[in-house]
């Protein structure tokens, strides 16, 4: 990213931290974008600013997603992918979220905020107030858990399989029928003496 790349992204950081005072807890340049973290009760008028502003016209919502962080008090963090077309920017809204906290839904700003929103709520758990049909969209309704979250079970609570006698899908708790394998990623052969090129173990900090 070249001096004026930076100083446009650093001009328009000043401009909205200014303009949304109230709504904006920081803003951070990284990777040739903007980051900008919210409060969590500012991030819809946030988000509108950022669209409707004629200087910034951020109309594209990319993407919203979910990091989980379990050992931090407020474990999720909600972020926005927004794009401005008109100016060939994208900008990064983030906002931490406890786990007993609702996060306001962007669905009236954004209605193609509705899936993303219920992809969230499903894999993670994060619930969305205002949101007109919050339930699962990825697994199934009565799906026990959230897949995403750091400490779900890598092999779940139950596995699903079709059964001949029933003829249907039953569900059942998982059974291992050998003990569960942690793999050191070095080889996919187990016992094997070389390391392919590439899958060198990164060496362990101090």
């Amino acid at each position: 990213m070249t001096s004026v790349d930076t100083e446009l992204l650093e001009s328009m950081a000043e401009r909205i931290a200014l303009a949304r005072e109230n709504e904006v807890l920081s803003t951070e340049i990284a990777f040739g974008e903007l980051n900008v973290t919210s409060t969590l009760s500012g991030a819809v008028n946030l988000i509108e600013y950022l669209r409707s502003d004629p200087n910034l016209m951020f109309s594209t919502l990319i993407d919203i997603t979910a990091v989980d962080h379990p050992e931090r008090a407020a474990r999720f963090d909600v972020v926005y992918h927004l794009l401005s077309m008109r100016r060939n920017q994208r900008i990064r809204v983030r906002l931490a979220v406890r786990e007993d906290e609702i996060v306001p839904s962007l669905v009236d700003v954004f209605p193609g905020a509705n899936w993303y929103e219920r992809e969230i709520f499903d894999l993670f758990g994060i619930l969305f107030s205002g949101h007109p049909d919050l339930r699962r969209i990825v697994t199934d309704y009565g799906f026990r858990g959230h897949p995403l979250r750091k400490d779900f079970p890598t092999t779940g609570y139950v596995e699903v399989r079709w059964n001949d006698v029933e003829k249907r899908v039953v569900y059942e708790p998982v059974r291992l029928v050998q003990e569960y394998r942690q793999f050191d990623f070095l080889s996919p052969w187990e016992g094997a003496k070389y390391v392919l090129p590439g899958d060198e173990k990164a060496p362990e900090s101090k």
